[in-house]
């Protein structure tokens, strides 16, 4: 997984975003546009920031109810004030294209607005719960997703999942970036860009985690003809699923399985960790990069390997005892 670079998401810091982006737009329209009610840029960004904090505090620690939803109110007006205000300046009609272009921000930033504010009062005021689908992470990256959620030792993450496949030697022959995905859908897709990859060749053994798991995955990896199909099932084991998970050969090569961890470690100090640069393009261009490093380091390695053999070999036969003929 690579993480995005943005900082926690809740709604009220994601109102608090759209609005600062819409504010700064305005400023830059100032110049080009007759901007209407807007000669306090200043104040109202500091007056909305404040509001921002205050309602913040309220909500995360406060335990007063009424005042956290009197708070919460006072900050939805504002920026139902804001938001029509920034419709207004929308729909000014321009011919030049820098100008066209900066009301085009301002309108995708005017609809996050709506957007939070919108989930803010569902959410805080009556009492309803944002089903994920609607949930957005980063008005500056909207394609980032909630990968972990914080859990006991573990930090809260925001990116994409990363399907990757190493080979026994370690390099990593295929990777993917999913996009609001899941992990069994993935396996046909594999099998095929494998198969392209390596025409006419027999995969050995294909270990995946348990995430992959279903009747239609083993069937199709067995269909392409790999010897040994190690799928571990989550949940219960039937009579010959335990038999076949307990042989000594789906021991031996899912205890290899684990290498893949470490793998992924050493990529992580191969720039995958966390992606600095801006939108959905540049990140998978970013995780390629990262691909590519790891697999120069693992070709290095190898390398310096043999040479350290030769060199061990050298030093042995220099070693040996002449022995001279009778």
């Amino acid at each position: 997984m690579l993480k995005t670079d943005v900082h926690f998401p809740t709604d009220l810091n994601l109102l608090w975003d759209s609005v600062r982006k819409c504010l700064d737009t305005v400023e830059k329209l100032r110049d080009r546009l007759p901007v209407k009610g807007m000669r306090k840029l200043k104040y109202i960004r500091k007056e909305f920031k404040s509001l921002f904090r205050s309602t913040s505090q309220l909500v995360f620690k406060g335990r007063n109810e009424e005042k956290k939803k009197e708070a919460v109110g006072a900050y939805l007006d504002t920026a139902r004030q804001l938001r029509e205000r920034f419709g207004v300046i929308v729909k000014t009609p321009s011919l030049e294209i820098k100008t066209r272009a900066l009301i085009e921000s301002l309108r995708i930033y005017n609809e996050y607005v709506e957007k939070f504010i919108d989930q803010i009062d569902r959410r805080l005021l009556k009492g309803e719960s944002i089903p994920a689908s609607e949930k957005v992470y980063s008005v500056f990256e909207e394609h980032t997703e909630w990968i972990s959620k914080g859990k006991l030792g573990q930090g809260v993450e925001l990116g994409h999942l990363v399907l990757l496949t190493t080979d026994q030697y370690h390099f990593i022959l295929d990777y993917r970036v999913m996009e609001k995905e899941k992990d069994a859908p993935q396996v046909n897709a594999l099998l095929e860009r494998l198969g392209k990859t390596f025409p006419g060749k027999t995969i050995y053994s294909h270990s995946c985690d348990k995430g992959f798991y279903s009747k239609n995955n083993y069937a199709a990896l067995e269909q392409a003809g790999t010897e040994h199909v190690i799928l571990p099932k989550r949940g219960k084991l039937n009579k010959a699923e335990k038999e076949r998970e307990h042989t000594v050969e789906f021991k031996a090569l899912r205890n290899q399985h684990s290498a893949v961890e470490s793998n992924i470690n050493m990529l992580e100090h191969h720039g995958m960790d966390r992606c600095p640069d801006k939108g959905i393009a540049h990140y998978r261009r970013y995780v390629g990069l990262s691909v590519l490093a790891y697999n120069l380091h693992i070709l290095g390695n190898h390398l310096l390997a043999a040479e350290r053999k030769k060199e061990a070999a050298k030093n042995n036969r220099k070693k040996r005892p002449f022995k001279q003929a009778a």
